[in-house]
């Protein structure tokens, strides 16, 4: 089911009236698509962040003015670099009938055979590409790394997919790795004293 969100009308296009809907709560942006052209929009702050932290590559059911609720999924947003405040936000129409290419989160379950016994660990991609029809994209995909003992790997070809779901992203890409634990250095021996000492001596002759 897709989340629902309402645009409101954005008429200002300055650098003021921008700054002013952020000081009001709300986010500048806007949609396009085949069925929309081009429309400034701005988004409720809060509603857009909840999104963003809980599925940001969902599809959106946005409510746009003059055309109605139509299916759309974020394309960018942008984020001040210091303070991370939303800048603008992008929006694309989609048709559901047609697939679309998007990221997808792993997530990564089971306790692996190579840990128990001491290895590490150490997981190299978090999300993954993929294409599908709209209504097939997955909140998540699940990565099994239960069986993996140390030395082993988990491909991008090893995923289990769910139906209709074509991954995008290299096959032979590495998701997580069981490193081998690292031995602590021995500390270095003292030489006797004897020694120093004779080592001394021939010194200063």
């Amino acid at each position: 089911m897709a989340t629902s969100l309402k645009a409101e009308a954005r008429t200002g296009r300055t650098k003021s009236d921008r700054n002013r809907l952020r000081a009001e709560g709300k986010v500048p942006g806007v949609v396009y698509g085949k069925k929309v052209t081009q429309t400034p929009i701005a988004i409720d702050q809060k509603e857009l962040l909840a999104l963003l932290k809980t599925n940001p590559h969902a599809v959106i059911d946005l409510d746009v003015p003059q055309f109605g609720k139509q299916p759309v999924m974020i394309n960018e947003v942008q984020r001040d670099a210091l303070s991370r405040q939303l800048l603008h936000v992008d929006f694309h129409q989609i048709n559901m009938d047609e697939p679309v290419q998007t990221t997808v989160r792993l997530e990564y379950i089971g306790d692996p055979e190579g840990v128990k016994v001491g290895g590490i660990l150490q997981i190299q991609h978090h999300e993954i590409e993929i294409r599908c029809l709209p209504q097939q994209i997955p909140a998540s995909i699940e990565v099994d790394v239960s069986g993996l003992e140390i030395g082993q790997s988990m491909l991008v070809s090893e995923l289990k997919l769910p139906e209709g779901v074509e991954v995008k992203t290299d096959a032979h890409d590495v998701l997580a790795t069981i490193l081998t634990p690292q031995k602590e250095a021995e500390p270095e021996a003292e030489a006797p004293e004897g020694n120093a000492a004779e080592t001394a001596e021939k010194a200063e002759a």
